[in-house]
């Protein structure tokens, strides 16, 4: 595997991995989220986090895997 294909693969994980985590917090940790939204500004922190987290994330490992299969065609 290339050194840039490890790093996009890394960079997706950890992006989408603290959306998840954000996600995770504003549900469970920070007062639960209801019509109106998360109940406390923790919440609305979390909540914002994980919407730039998880597309953005989402977009980046995806490239990167298929930057790797990509490279796995090559051989």
């Amino acid at each position: 595997m290339q050194s840039d294909t490890r790093q996009l693969l890394r960079t997706g994980i950890y992006i989408f991995g603290t959306g998840a985590i954000s996600a995770a917090l504003m549900l469970y940790a920070f007062g639960g989220v209801s019509k109106q939204g998360p109940h406390t500004n923790s919440g609305w922190l979390a909540l914002v986090i994980a919407l730039g987290c998880l597309p953005t994330g989402t977009l980046t490992l995806t490239l990167g895997l298929l930057k790797l299969l990509g490279d796995l065609r090559r051989r």
